[in-house]
């Protein structure tokens, strides 16, 4: 998989005192951050802390009340098809009647111009990102036919047909099965030989120690910067209250039962 960068253009995502609301209640407030190309950035935070409208916010889908998203130096929607999203799954309407194939050749759309029918490169690279997630064999079938880890490899391969430059991936190892959750992490280790600049949430701490860098969110930036920089118990405490419970070895459990949602942001 080819990816040309724009000449000129600095390749990393510019986030600068951004806040968005639902319904004039603040969800996020005053974030700013940077990630450099190819770098890895694991967004952790509890529940109804800003995760799900920050990934919402940096696609375009919901507005800005303040601040600015800079893509490769650019704002958004100067060129919107080099960013991938993968939401969560609860977030996605499976009722709709398309077939894995189809899906995963909506990742081609910014690509193909308007009318133009798929090329045989655009098949040809839908095929390989099929095969990549070992969803290849269930091509013809129906998405609201499988099964949650199945669903979720193949919004990861319609990822990977946008040759994108930067990956968002919201909560992709939760409610998976482990074969999803592996063949996750293998592609996020491919991408990263690729140099893909990648924004993964997740709740699992020790999984976000293995990224590049952390950004702690609850709805305000609590901390950003290296796993080691980040995960201390000031901040940990700070982000999760009494939900977070750091042992002597450094190793943070979160307890993700007593976590509520926020009016207004599932998370």
């Amino acid at each position: 998989m080819t990816r040309e960068r724009i000449a000129g253009e600095p390749a990393e995502l510019l986030v600068d005192d951004i806040s968005v609301a639902y319904n004039d209640k603040p969800a996020i407030c005053d974030v700013s951050f940077r990630i450099g190309h190819g770098e890895r950035m694991a967004v952790v935070g509890p529940n109804g802390s800003g995760k799900s409208t920050l990934f919402k916010a940096l696609v375009g889908l919901l507005p800005l009340r303040k601040g600015r998203i800079l893509i490769h130096g650019h704002p958004l929607g100067h060129h919107q098809d080099c960013v991938a999203y993968v939401p969560q799954r609860e977030e996605v309407d499976w009722r709709f009647p398309v077939t894995v194939a189809d899906v995963v050749m909506m990742g081609r759309f910014g690509h193909i111009r308007l009318l133009q029918r798929p090329s045989p490169e655009d098949r040809e690279i839908v095929a390989r990102a099929m095969a990549q997630m070992a969803v290849a064999e269930l091509a013809k079938r129906p998405i609201n036919e499988l099964s949650g880890g199945q669903q979720q490899r193949v919004f990861l391969a319609r990822a990977l047909a946008q040759e994108p430059h930067i990956l968002l991936l919201d909560e992709p190892f939760t409610g998976v099965d482990v074969a999803t959750q592996e063949s996750t992490m293998a592609l996020l280790d491919n991408l990263r030989e690729e140099e893909v600049t990648m924004l993964v949430s997740t709740h699992d701490l020790n999984l976000a120690s293995r990224f590049d860098s952390i950004l702690l969110l609850n709805r305000r930036v609590v901390a950003a910067g290296s796993p080691a920089e980040v995960l201390t118990r000031e901040h940990l405490t700070a982000a999760f209250g009494g939900q977070v419970l750091v042992l002597n070895n450094g190793i943070a459990v979160v307890d993700r039962c007593c976590q509520v949602a926020r009016e207004g942001e599932p998370s």
